[in-house]
C-alpha cells in the first residue's frame, strides 16, 4: 500500500499510520521532495493526501519542550534547522538570519534568503526567492521561484481554518509589503501585488482597462494594487476590491527586480 492510500486509510478510519511512516513524510516535504501542490499540463492540482498527513500528524502527536539558541518552545513540531551546524547549511544553500522560524516540514530551496520571518510545515519556497522580515508563510503555501515576499506581508494557511487549496504565488513575483493573500489565492507568473494588497476568494479583482473582473487569482504579470468600487445596491458606500492598474513592463521590472547580490 502506498502512502498516499495509507493516509487516505487512516484519515477515513480516524487512526495513525506508524512513526516511521510520519518521518517519511515529513522528511520528503523537508527535503522538496513531496509538495501540496504540483502543477501539470499547466493547471495546479492539490494533493490532498498530504494535507491529510500533517493534520493526522498533530492530532496523533503531543507537544514536547523544545530548547533551540537559548529559547524555550512547548509544541508538536520540532523546528527544521534544530542542531544544524555550517556544513548542513552549506548543503542547503539558504541564508537564514537570526529570528527567523522555520518549521520541519517546510521545504526552502538553495539561494534562498530567510529574514526574520515565519514559514509553517508543509509550506514550499522556491530558488532564490526572498521571505523578508516579520514576513509568513502560511501551512502549505507555495512560493516559486525568485519571487520576493516583503516584510509583514502574509501568506495564509490551509490547516485552519480547512482550506481546499493553499495560497500559491508562481515565479519571479513581487508582493508589496503588508500584503494579506489567504484563501487559495493564486498569483499569476510576474506579478506584482502593491503595498497593503488584501486578496481572498471573495475579493473582486477588476481589471482598470478593461473592466473584467477575477476572484481567486490574479492574471501573469499584472501589477495590482488596493481599490474600491462602488455598491449598486447603497450608492454612498464604497467596497474593497483590488485594481489591476497595469501589466508589468521594463520600469515595473526594474523597480522589483530580485537582487543577486543578496543571494549568493
Amino acid at each position: 500500500m502506498t502512502h498516499e492510500d495509507l493516509i487516505h486509510d487512516c484519515w477515513e478510519q480516524g487512526t495513525a499510520p506508524s512513526a516511521s511512516v510520519f518521518k517519511n513524510i515529513l522528511d520528503n516535504l523537508d527535503e522538496g521532495k513531496l509538495c501540496v501542490v504540483s502543477k501539470k499540463d499547466n493547471a495546479w492540482h492539490v494533493n490532498a493526501w498530504i494535507k491529510k498527513a500533517i493534520l493526522l500528524y498533530f492530532r496523533h502527536h503531543k507537544s514536547t519542550c523544545m530548547n533551540t539558541g537559548g529559547q524555550a518552545f512547548y509544541d508538536k513540531i520540532p523546528l527544521k534547522c534544530e542542531g544544524w551546524d555550517e556544513q548542513r547549511f552549506e548543503a542547503a544553500g539558504f541564508r537564514m538570519t537570526p529570528g527567523a522560524t522555520v518549521r520541519r516540514g517546510a521545504f526552502v530551496a538553495p539561494s534562498c534568503v530567510v529574514m526574520p520571518s515565519f514559514i509553517n510545515i508543509g509550506a514550499f519556497v522556491d530558488e532564490g526567492t526572498m521571505i523578508d522580515n516579520m514576513a509568513y508563510v502560511g501551512s502549505c503555501a507555495f512560493v516559486g521561484k525568485r519571487c520576493h515576499i516583503s516584510g509583514s506581508a502574509g501568506l495564509g494557511g490551509v490547516l485552519e481554518p480547512i482550506q481546499g487549496t493553499p495560497v500559491i504565488v508562481e515565479d519571479d513575483c513581487f508582493v508589496g509589503a503588508g500584503c494579506q493573500i489567504v484563501e487559495g489565492v493564486r498569483i499569476g507568473h510576474g506579478s506584482v501585488i502593491g503595498m497593503g494588497t488584501t486578496l481572498g476568494q471573495s475579493t473582486k479583482i477588476i481589471d482598470r482597462r478593461t473592466g473584467k473582473r477575477y476572484q481567486g487569482e490574479v492574471p501573469p504579470y499584472s501589477v495590482v494594487v488596493p481599490g474600491s468600487y462602488t455598491d449598486s445596491h447603497q450608492p454612498g458606500l464604497a467596497l474593497h476590491c483590488a485594481v489591476i492598474v497595469k501589466t508589468v513592463d521594463a520600469q515595473v521590472r526594474a523597480k522589483t527586480a530580485v537582487n543577486e547580490l543578496l543571494r549568493t
